[in-house]
């Protein structure tokens, strides 16, 4: 089979190597779709501990496909079953694993992290994944390339049910990206009466105005007086950073309502993690500040199933198709952060 190996540091190589062989208690997936992600991006640009010349990871954590075949022992699944595939699995006996986050397990694993992934024609479903419950399968009105997609909406769960949007709310989304524009589409449903998008680039905040003429567009040289204007001077109630910008984490806590939330969406460069925030408009302004990582199973299945169900236009975040021969192509387009989200399809 073909696969995109990781080598080193900018160093992918799509290659021809052996279908994985499983055991009894095994599932092999014939992958259909996989998106390409931040975190790829960074592996490939900065590579990633224990992955070298002698130890190359296949990347891709965002991955749907067919069932090719189960281990005799597999009793759920059966072959051509068509399933979406939540990347992260814990040791399943701690005591983050058995109150639900198997995501946040101390010696987690996930798919195209630590494990191979899934920009190969084939991905191998260890016994501890198909007994945790991270293949769920697929309504037919939803497309594997939609599919795929669920994974980062599923983060995108995760971390707004940390903040608990409620019915009226205002709403800031700093960062127009396919996260951004994913936070967005979810927090107009759970309520949400206006939403801001702010980003440096126009092109970016242009492109979410055509995908959410609701969504109100602002540049950052107007962004504190826009939201005090729109709040009639009281700052939005949740203000959401999907960017890995300090000063946005910072510059966010002066533009919050009293009892505002604010979330830290994904990670900062490690050269610039210390972040300066003013503690007395948190003390007097009651604000919760609050982080987010990764995705439970529970809240990857709600998010299939706001998919599958219509409620988040999924499709209209995917901006170019590609084959796994152009991955390099499609790293390079995801680098150079044009358009939204990159998905590679495989033929059959």
């Amino acid at each position: 089979m073909k696969a995109a190996f990781l080598y080193n540091a900018n160093d992918l190589r799509l290659k021809e190597t052996e279908k994985p062989a499983i055991n009894d208690d095994e599932i092999l997936v014939k992958v259909k779709s996989a998106a390409i992600c931040g975190t790829d991006i960074r592996m490939v640009k900065n590579g990633y501990a224990g992955v070298n010349e002698d130890n190359p990871r296949i990347l891709g954590h965002e991955i749907s496909g067919e069932i090719a075949e189960t281990g005799k022992n597999v009793q759920k699944y059966k072959p051509g079953m068509r399933v979406a595939i939540a990347p992260n699995m814990g040791c399943g006996t701690c005591d983050r694993c058995v109150s639900g986050n198997t995501h946040l397990c101390e010696t987690y694993e996930a798919f195209g992290i630590n494990l191979q992934g899934g920009f190969a024609e084939y991905l191998k479903i260890p016994a501890k994944a198909v007994n945790q419950g991270n293949l769920v399968e697929l309504d037919e009105k939803i497309s594997y390339e939609e599919a795929a997609l669920v994974e980062p909406l599923s983060c995108v769960f995760n971390g707004q049910s940390r903040v608990n949007i409620e019915l009226g709310d205002t709403v800031l989304i700093i960062g127009a990206g396919p996260i951004g524009i994913m936070h967005a589409f979810l927090a107009k449903i759970q309520g949400a009466v206006k939403v801001f998008m702010n980003d440096l680039s126009e092109d970016r905040l242009g492109l979410c105005k055509e995908l959410d003429p609701d969504i109100i567009t602002v540049m950052p040289s107007e962004l504190k007086e826009k939201i005090m204007a729109e709040t009639k001077g009281n700052g939005v109630d949740v203000c959401i950073i999907a960017a890995p910008s300090p000063e946005a984490q910072s510059s966010a806590i002066e533009l919050m309502n009293m009892n505002g939330r604010v979330l830290f969406f994904g990670g900062l460069p490690k050269d610039r993690e210390n972040v300066l925030l003013n503690s007395n408009t948190i003390h007097y302004k009651q604000l919760a500040v609050h982080g987010s990582a990764r995705a439970s199973l529970i809240q990857y299945r709600k998010s299939l199933a706001l998919v599958e169900n219509g409620l988040i236009p999924m499709k209209k975040i995917i901006s170019s198709r590609f084959k796994l021969d152009d991955i390099s192509e499609a790293v390079k387009k995801a680098s150079d952060g044009s358009g939204l989200k990159n998905v590679i399809n495989f033929e059959d």
